[in-house]
């Protein structure tokens, strides 16, 4: 029995591009079965031939990728890459588009694009495969109990606990989600999100916003302090460091570890190494393994362990092999794991 192709709409103003992007994507399991020029164009082209997954680019004359996107959402919510040129000034708009639903993105090379383009074939491909399976409900649920817990006093939280969070797709609103929900006290969080080095910046800067402890794109030799939330920077894996008693982080320039840098295994064996059973471990929606030994790990050095559950998940990749592994104490909807996280973090109260 023949396996059903993804059905694909291009959705860009350049004739160049959207020509590009139909040769890359066609395949034994993709079909381009359109492509459109402008969003009113799309938009009838939706109507017409119901795609399983959209390519859409952010800048376009007549209506932008970003405003198309949150009507799209709003009336008829469906999988959407999104296709930007990879630049830190775009980066903000790019993470907006994943705010208002979209799986992922795409970011179109800089220069040369006749010649990089094609470089990256597999990459693209392998997200609409992703999106084309995504849970279109849990990117387009709104988030309601953000700042739920921000009012919390009087917690008295465990001596020297550390909380390390991984994620990948879906993983940057499901991030803010958690962070949100975190007193401005908390206990330092580290957290490794896969995501390209111009984009981690604002990501950094998007979450410290929404939040009441302080966000930072973690720097090399960084002081681990209560109050402060720590991103990996794209293309360079964190890990923790400790000088006498205090911890720091370190950036690490070695090879990718699941065809990822950063990688999630990699800032969780360190975690286990030097936290052990001072240590809670999280991974949220992404897709692929990378996680699921590191936080086995972390387990196995007495850490509490917590990953996402399916319903709640955009791609329920990373979390199900984890919990499939053994490694998850508990399995919990997205607007639980705040909550549970500082209540494994607080020190019982006293009768």
């Amino acid at each position: 029995m023949m396996q059903k192709k993804i059905r694909v709409l291009v959705i860009d103003d350049s004739h160049f591009v959207r020509t590009m992007l139909t040769e890359i994507l066609t395949c034994d399991d993709i079909e381009v079965i359109d492509t459109a020029n402008d969003p009113y164009e799309a938009r009838e082209k939706i109507k017409e031939l119901n795609p399983d997954v959209l390519t859409l680019d952010v800048e376009m004359p007549k209506m932008n990728g970003v405003t198309f996107l949150k009507n799209l959402m709003r009336l008829r919510p469906m999988p959407v890459v999104m296709v930007s040129t990879l630049t830190e000034e775009g980066a903000p708009t790019t993470l907006e588009s994943l705010e208002l639903g979209a799986v992922d993105y795409f970011a179109k090379p800089k220069q040369n694009l006749m010649e990089n383009l094609p470089l990256y074939t597999d990459q693209l491909r392998e997200k609409v495969r992703v999106a084309s399976k995504a849970n279109i409900v849990a990117t387009s649920v709104k988030k309601h109990s953000v700042g739920k817990n921000i009012g919390k006093k009087d917690i008295q939280y465990r001596p020297n606990i550390l909380v390390a969070i991984g994620a990948s797709t879906g993983g940057t609103e499901a991030l803010k989600e958690v962070i949100s929900n975190l007193p401005a006290d908390f206990p330092p969080v580290v957290i490794t999100q896969h995501i390209p080095p111009v984009f981690s910046s604002s990501f950094a800067k998007r979450v410290d916003q929404c939040s009441q402890m302080r966000v930072f794109e973690a720097h090399d030799g960084m002081k681990i302090k209560q109050g402060c939330v720590y991103i990996a920077p794209g293309d360079q894996h964190l890990v923790l460091k400790k000088v006498n008693y205090d911890l720091f982080c370190q950036l690490l320039d070695t090879p990718p570890v699941n065809r990822h840098r950063p990688a999630v295994d990699v800032l969780f064996d360190s975690v286990a190494e030097l936290k052990g059973r001072h240590a809670i471990g999280c991974i949220l929606t992404g897709m692929g393994n990378d996680g699921a030994k590191g936080l086995l790990k972390m387990k196995e050095a007495g850490a509490i362990t917590l990953v996402q559950d399916e319903k709640t998940s955009v791609v329920w990749g990373m979390p199900r092999v984890a919990y499939e592994m053994g490694a998850a104490d508990k399995v919990l909807p997205l607007n639980k794991i705040a909550d549970q996280i500082i209540h494994f973090s607080a020190l019982p109260k006293k009768a």
